[in-house]
């Protein structure tokens, strides 16, 4: 069972990692799932806990500063932004993505080459 503790830190880790997604980029929950794994084995003491893809939309849709945590940079695996984006839907998640420079393909889905991996 994940205690408290635990999952604040896991918390913190994906925090981090989304505070450095460059503007003008975008990243996939898969992959700051795996980034997040990957933090989350370098811990001492600490018994793992896999961060699953779903668990960095959960931790994301309930972002404590969206100011400065930018979730609105985080896609799924196929370049699509969140459907029910929590600060002010698609449209608004769209809107800050264009102002930082990134490219959709369609109306809801990100150009390859704003992507990182």
């Amino acid at each position: 069972m994940q205690t408290p503790y635990k999952k604040l830190k896991v918390g913190e880790i994906v925090y981090e990692i989304v505070k450095k997604i460059p503007k003008g980029k975008v990243a996939s929950y898969g992959l700051i799932s795996k980034i997040a794994n990957e933090e989350m084995k370098k811990l001492k003491n600490e018994e793992l806990i896999k961060v699953t893809p779903r668990y960095i939309g959960y931790l994301l849709h309930n972002n404590p500063d969206p100011e400065k945590i930018p979730c609105h940079r985080v896609v799924d695996r196929n370049g699509k932004i969140a459907e029910n984006y929590k600060f002010g839907g698609w449209r608004e998640q769209k809107r800050k993505l264009t102002k930082e420079g990134v490219k959709f393909r369609d109306e809801r889905r990100v150009d390859k080459k704003s992507e990182i991996s």
